[in-house]
Order: C-alpha cells, then sequence, then structure tokens
C-alpha cells in the first residue's frame, strides 16, 4: 500500500508533527510506503492555491491520502478540499486531533486578510472568526461527508465529532494515540531519607498560557497554608517546551509570571525547571517522577465555536512511561485516564487538584496501582500494534472508495488524470 501522508513533521515543534512522525514509522513497520509531499512546502492558504498543488501531482499511485488535522492549521484541510473535488481520487483518510471540530480556524479570504493585519486589535480578529464561523462550519461539514475515513482518538472525541460534523454513527473510528515501546521501570522510592512519603510530580507539555499550569502552582500553595505537612512532601517539577511564539505574550514572560507566581506562595524551593527537553531524556524525565499532572482549562472563547475533546501527546507519554496521572476533565481526559491509570477533577478547580494531591500524599499505594494499569495500557497502545490498526483502517478505507468509484463509474465520465509530476 502506498500512502500519502499530510502531516507537519519534525523539526517543526508541535504535538501533531511528533504524533505524525512515530505514525510514520510504525506504518513503515507495518509494510506501507508513506510519503509525505507537504514536507518542505510553503503552506497552503486559500483553495486555489491547494487545487493548484494537486492538479500539478499525479495521484494515480497512490492509494490512500491520509491527514493529521488539527492545531488550526490550513495546509492539510485545504489540500483534502482540492483533492476530494478531484472526479478520480485516492480513498482520503483524516486522524483529526481536536475533535469536535475539524480545523476549527476560518478558511475565507476575509479572515486571513484580517488575521493578517498588524494594525487590527485581537479582538477584532477573534470577532471576525466568530462571525465567519457558520462558512468554517459547512466548510468542515462538506469535506467530513466525503471523506472515505475519519480517525479520533478517543471514543469521546468520535461521538462528538461525529455529532458535529453530522456523520452517521459509526463512520468514525477510534484509534487510541500510540505510545513508544519504552523499558518499564519502577516507581522512583516513596520515601525520603526520613523515611516520610515524599512525592515527586510532574507538569509536561508544551508551556503556555491555557495549560492551567497556573492551577497546579496554586494547588500545592493553598496545601502549604491549609495542611503545611502534606505539602512539604511535594515536588514539582514543570518541564517542556518553551518556544518563544507561545511562551511569551502581549502581557510578557508566561515563564517569569509562573516564577512569580510560585515565589509568591512560597513554593520557589519546591517547583524544578526542566526546559525544552530533548526527546531522547523524555522517558528519563517522566520516570524519576511518580505522577503526571495535566491541568488543562479549557479557551472560554474557543467554546463559544464548540467542544475541544482531543488528548494529548502528554499524556501518551505518561501511558508509555507506565506513570499515573492527575488530569482535569478537559478535553477527553477522563476518558483516558478510567482505565484505573489515574484521577480526574473539575478543571479550574484549584481546592479539587489541592485534594487530588493530598489523596497521593497520604495514600501512595494509589501511585503504584496508577502505574501499574499504565503499564499494561501501554502494552496495547504501543506503536506498533497501532501501525497494524491504521493497516486494518486504511484497507477499509480503499475497499470504500472503490465502492464509491465503481458507483461513478457507472455513470460514466473524464478519470481526470493527466500527464503530472510525480510524488
Amino acid at each position: 500500500m502506498r500512502l500519502a501522508l499530510l502531516s507537519p513533521l519534525p523539526p517543526e515543534q508541535t504535538g501533531i508533527a511528533d504524533y505524525a512522525a512515530h505514525c510514520r514509522a510504525a506504518l513503515n513497520q507495518a509494510g506501507v510506503d508513506v510519503l509525505t509531499p507537504l514536507q518542505g512546502q510553503r503552506p497552503i492558504t486559500s483553495l486555489a492555491t491547494a487545487k493548484a498543488w494537486v492538479a500539478e501531482r499525479d495521484w494515480r499511485r497512490i492509494d490512500v491520502v491520509h491527514a493529521e488535522l488539527g492545531g488550526g492549521r490550513h495546509s492539510e484541510f485545504l489540500t483534502l478540499c482540492a483533492l476530494a473535488s478531484l472526479p478520480n481520487r485516492p480513498a482520503l483518510s483524516v486522524t483529526v486531533h481536536d475533535p469536535e471540530r475539524l480545523i476549527w480556524k476560518p478558511v475565507n479570504g476575509l479572515w486571513r486578510a484580517v488575521n493578517a493585519s498588524p494594525l487590527l486589535p485581537r479582538a477584532a480578529k477573534q470577532a471576525v472568526a466568530l462571525l465567519s464561523d457558520p462558512v468554517t462550519l459547512m466548510s468542515e461539514r462538506a469535506l467530513a461527508r466525503k471523506l472515505d475515513g475519519v480517525v479520533a482518538l478517543t471514543q469521546t472525541g468520535a461521538d462528538r465529532l461525529a455529532k458535529r460534523m453530522k456523520l452517521a454513527p459509526g463512520r468514525v473510528s477510534v484509534i487510541p494515540h500510540g505510545v513508544l515501546t519504552l523499558p518499564q521501570r519502577p516507581l522512583p522510592d516513596l520515601h525520603d531519607a526520613l523515611g516520610e512519603v515524599a512525592i515527586k510530580v510532574l507538569y509536561f507539555g508544551f508551556i503556555y498560557s491555557g495549560k492551567g499550569i497556573e492551577d497546579l502552582i496554586d494547588a500545592v500553595g493553598r496545601l502549604r497554608n491549609e495542611a503545611p505537612e502534606v505539602a512539604g512532601r511535594i515536588q514539582v517539577t514543570i518541564a517542556g517546551g518553551t518556544a518563544p511564539d507561545i511562551a511569551f505574550g502581549g502581557q510578557g514572560s508566561y515563564l517569569d509570571q509562573l516564577r512569580e507566581r510560585a515565589a509568591k506562595r512560597g513554593l520557589a524551593g519546591q517547583v524544578k525547571w526542566e526546559l525544552d527537553i530533548d526527546e531522547h531524556d523524555i522517558a528519563d524525565l517522566i520516570q524519576r517522577h511518580h505522577v503526571m499532572v495535566l491541568p488543562y482549562r479549557e479557551s472560554a472563547k474557543l467554546a463559544l465555536l464548540g467542544q475541544m475533546r482531543g488528548t494529548s501527546g502528554a499524556l501518551a507519554w505518561a501511558i508509555g512511561c507506565g506513570r499515573g496521572a492527575i488530569t482535569s476533565d478537559a478535553r477527553a481526559f477522563a476518558e483516558e485516564i478510567s482505565h484505573g491509570n489515574g484521577a480526574a477533577y473539575r478543571q479550574g478547580d484549584v481546592p479539587a487538584l489541592a485534594m487530588r494531591l493530598r489523596e497521593v500524599v497520604e495514600q501512595p499505594e494509589l501511585l503504584l496501582q496508577w502505574a501499574k494499569q499504565a503499564s499494561l495500557l501501554a502494552q496495547a497502545r504501543a506503536w506498533p500494534t497501532t501501525g497494524q490498526r491504521f493497516l486494518g483502517h486504511f484497507q477499509r478505507v480503499v475497499a470504500r472508495a472503490e465502492q464509491v468509484r465503481g458507483a461513478r463509474a457507472q455513470v460514466g465520465g473524464d478519470s481526470g488524470w493527466a500527464r503530472k509530476e510525480s510524488l
């Protein structure tokens, strides 16, 4: 099988790029020949540009075009739209990383012009995006109907996506986020040199506003005020990527704000920082800790457009490393830790998060139970197994596309192929 993968890829620093790289390796291992035609290309910003780009290439030897959709990127979405309009085309498939929508951001020319203007305030750009949303949603649904296969990473995401895109039940498959096959290391010692329980808590991921990192700091600060003997047994590490375009906003350095917040709560000595970790060091980082905390909050502004029900690459790392997680109930996290590998709390509820942290200090056996279940889950979600699941998905997608093509052939028509550049 020959597959064209439309996706960001490393060295781009996004969770989807990392996911795509691991997925490509797993598909290669499963015997799929994976091409990456968008790699090294300039971003595609309009449907006209996408149609011209598609028309220049020969797609006859491609069985499936599969896209990783998410992060508000347009290139993959617009390329799929252009391919879907061909009278004779490969099978089309997507993994949707941010259900319940495909792209969330408008694709019309007006929004692009407004968004590119350095003179207009952010509020004006957001207003245009909101006003453009009915057209965006129509575009998303139009493409969704033409796809031969749709994948979500969780059942929660699949259900929300199918409902919002008005797809028939069962049209969205679920293939959980794959995880690397890693040596499973036992939890670090749960006690310090004096025999007291000592818990190492890790936040890991890209560091920017919206991840709720403030809530983690505030929760430990709350414990310091209410139960100092408990708070003193918690060591927090905040680790992850700090690309300038996300770590620095209009109000200055987000990192500096977090450091100041920790200092004000008397936690400067309890909060460590490990920034811009090399991928080869991630497993060791996670396995030096007892539990990962992902305190994400959902954006109130984004909620005007829908419910984001994706998962997290960081959570996949926790599972692969055999570590439990405490998560908010944002996105589809509650489903992801429902296998006995963690606990959830209501997003934004700092007292509830503080209670979860207190529980693992007072009942450290919970961490052992979560780690055991995470290790079992890692076996089921290993990338080689996930690659085989995708292979089966693509085989079904090709069969479905052939049925549609056969039906079209009965009414005739031009094949639409011309002499074009090979992929």
